[in-house]
């Protein structure tokens, strides 16, 4: 199951045999102004896989945001399981993030061919 909410995505997976893995996540975001990086998106994963509770908060600057967002989200998620599971890519089985992703670029107005700050390409 999976619902899309401005500012808010819920997903969750039941388990289909013992190689596989269930979860229950909420993916909170909202743009915020860091002194330091300036504007971007505040995300908050908050719920449980395989019955592990799941509490991670990160911020990722304006120029960063839709390149890496579902990435990073996936790689915190995968930590979460032993390394003999895998953890799918979260955008991948799920048509709602394209909602998510047109939010976040409302949200922080971003535009083709927006300035990338080379430190970030490091």
């Amino acid at each position: 199951m999976a619902q899309y909410h401005p500012g808010r995505v819920h997903i969750e997976r039941t388990a289909l045999n013992q190689n596989d893995h269930s979860y229950d996540l909420n993916i909170e975001y909202e743009a915020v102004s860091d002194p330091k990086e300036g504007r971007g998106i505040e995300f908050k994963m908050h719920g449980s896989i395989e019955g592990k509770t799941v509490d991670e908060r990160f911020f990722l600057a304006k120029d960063q945001v839709l390149p890496s967002f579902l990435m990073l989200l996936s790689r915190k998620a995968q930590s979460y399981l032993p390394p003999s599971k895998k953890f799918e890519n979260l955008g991948s089985p799920h048509k709602l993030y394209d909602h998510m992703f047109a939010d976040i670029r409302e949200k922080l107005d971003v535009k083709s061919g927006d300035p990338i700050k080379p430190e970030h390409l490091e």
